[in-house]
């Protein structure tokens, strides 16, 4: 099939991630936004969302030619949307063309009107001057006979020439008979005013927010806080720390994926150990940006696909701790954090003064406050940074990374945590990210068991479990998570994204949390005996949207 030629403006397919083909436009990218080096690509604006990236020219396909066939393989809701609003979108188009088309020809007949308005006013202007002429030898008795005439002979003129015609007299008062007469405006120069006023609009203040050309398509913006400063920085692509009234800081960091072309990373060597379903997205993403990578797993095949990316190899934790700057790590849970940190060759033997340790994992504050001391007892520095994201978003580098500790470690970190993820949030002491963490899987738990619980709900209730997806898609619930795991379930597809083993240890850790301050979180446990039913259904290693069949056994 020969190439087909692609330029700015176009609509397109491209490919984002593992995300099906999406419907987009090639726009120009913010004026601080490097294009990245290697094949070349387009930046691409997606319709529906509020993604935006660097595509290759491979994985970019023109809109219509291929539109009925993306129409045939995606069914999602939110794709269908997309669609829409590229459709809508058109239809904006074509107006604005057809009117702009009408504008040239009205605008052409009336300069044509013009011209021959302006030849019949010269001939006007020398028979005027002729009978001027002749009135003057007539002598002064004839003047109110003048003013009549020349009242007679307004009266005869067009709007538009008796306009004219006055227009000379600004300079000196008007005579005391006329200063009282009322030109009517002529309906062409009510056009061309209202035309060019309407159309005129002041250029935006500082203060002004700046609005999209596009409305179905988001400013390259990553904060919405009212601070300018905050605002803006994303299309800076700057890191910049911002204060919050609560107390704690965010980094801001721009999608990753958008903008893979401009993140300078450290000269720091990096270390990761853990290449599960959220660590090798990581590293993947570490990798892409430049960063020089050492990693181990406890099964070490899983590092094969990134040596040949260009990571080096560690043999043991320790290894790796010695001979890296900064060393992240992202394992299953708090038994397998302590392990890693104080078993045979863990961390804790390659900790020297100055050695760096970026706990990754979701685990409970008691766990990574122990795990805090023994680091910083050997003269290490410790940063605790769990990240709230699936598989997906690991991928895309679009996670959430919550931070406490080290605050000088957090700001070394900038770069690694551009590379993975779209915010990064300082929220103080070890312990405060553990705690915010936990509270966050626990609300998206509890929502996912309600999910389940709803759809099953309206199954046997004789009720379309699909129009209820519809219904809640178009409410205040809709959102990506809601529509993705409702699709998982209605295919039935419950390959991991999220394991439902580990929202499960999640919400026992919240609850847990809970009883240590004394307060109640029922909600969630009556979750978490949903999630341990589905585990008995042997469902530990599948999504946790599979906690759908503990409703239906």
């Amino acid at each position: 099939m020969a190439a087909v030629s692609l330029r700015l403006g176009d609509l397109v397919w491209g490919k984002l991630g593992r995300y099906p083909p999406w419907p987009g436009k090639i726009v120009n990218p913010p004026k601080d936004l490097k294009k990245p080096r290697g094949k070349k690509c387009f930046f691409v604006k997606f319709f529906g969302t509020e993604d935006h990236a660097w595509i290759k020219v491979e994985q970019l396909k023109p809109y219509h030619p291929h539109k009925e066939e993306m129409i045939k393989i995606n069914k999602g809701k939110r794709f269908q949307q997309a669609v829409d609003a590229v459709e809508e979108f058109l239809r904006k188009t074509k107006g604005k063309d057809q009117a702009s088309s009408h504008n040239s020809t009205e605008e052409k007949n009336r300069h044509n009107s013009s011209e021959e308005r302006g030849k019949q006013s010269s001939g006007e202007e020398k028979r005027k001057a002729s009978l001027s002429e002749g009135k003057v030898k007539k002598g002064t008795g004839e003047g109110k006979k003048r003013v009549s005439s020349v009242s007679s002979e307004r009266g005869s003129k067009s709007p538009l020439k008796r306009a004219q015609d006055q227009s000379p007299r600004k300079r000196g008062r008007p005579p005391k008979d006329e200063k009282d007469l009322t030109i009517p405006e002529s309906s062409t120069v009510k056009r061309v005013m209202t035309g060019t006023v309407a159309g005129f609009k002041w250029p935006p203040s500082v203060s002004e927010p700046v609005k999209d050309s596009d409305p179905h398509f988001h400013h390259f913006l990553l904060s919405q806080t009212e601070k300018p400063a905050v605002c803006y920085q994303a299309i800076t692509k700057k890191l910049k720390v911002c204060e919050e009234e609560t107390g704690s800081t965010s980094i801001q960091a721009a999608d990753s994926t958008a903008v893979n072309g401009s993140i300078t990373p450290t000269d720091k060597k990096i270390g990761f150990l853990g290449l599960g379903l959220m660590g090798s997205g990581i590293v993947s993403n570490l990798l892409k940006m430049g960063h020089t990578v050492t990693v181990w797993n406890r099964t070490a095949e899983k590092c094969d696909l990134f040596i040949q990316e260009g990571a080096r190899l560690g043999r043991t934790p320790a290894e790796v701790v010695s001979t890296c700057d900064i060393t992240f790590a992202c394992v299953s849970d708090p038994k397998a954090a302590k392990d890693l940190v104080l078993g045979p060759s863990g961390v804790l033997q390659g900790i020297r003064p100055g050695k760096c340790y970026v706990d990754m994992s979701t685990v409970d504050a008691d766990t990574v406050t122990e795990l805090a001391q023994v680091i910083v007892s050997r003269g290490g520095r410790f940063l605790e940074a769990p990240v709230s994201g699936n598989q997906q978003l690991s991928n895309d580098g679009m996670l959430v990374i919550l931070a406490a500790g080290d605050r000088g470690l957090y700001e070394d970190c900038s770069s690694c945590f551009q590379a993975m993820g779209k915010t990064s949030f300082f929220l103080g002491e070890v312990g405060n990210a553990a705690k915010m963490m936990l509270i966050v899987n626990m609300v998206q738990g509890s929502f996912m068991a309600t999910i389940a619980e709803g759809l099953t709900l309206a199954q046997v209730t004789g009720q379309s479990q699909q129009t209820l997806l519809d219904i809640l898609n178009q409410g205040q619930l809709a959102s990506i998570f809601l529509d993705q795991k409702c699709q998982n379930i209605l295919q039935g597809n419950f390959k991991p994204d999220f394991y439902l083993k580990y929202i499960q240890k999640d919400l026992r850790l919240a609850i847990a949390l809970g009883d240590s301050v004394n307060h109640p979180t029922p909600m969630a446990a009556a979750a978490n005996e949903v999630y341990k039913r589905a585990k008995a259904l042997d469902q530990s290693d599948n999504d946790m949207s599979a906690v759908y069949r503990a409703y239906i056994h």
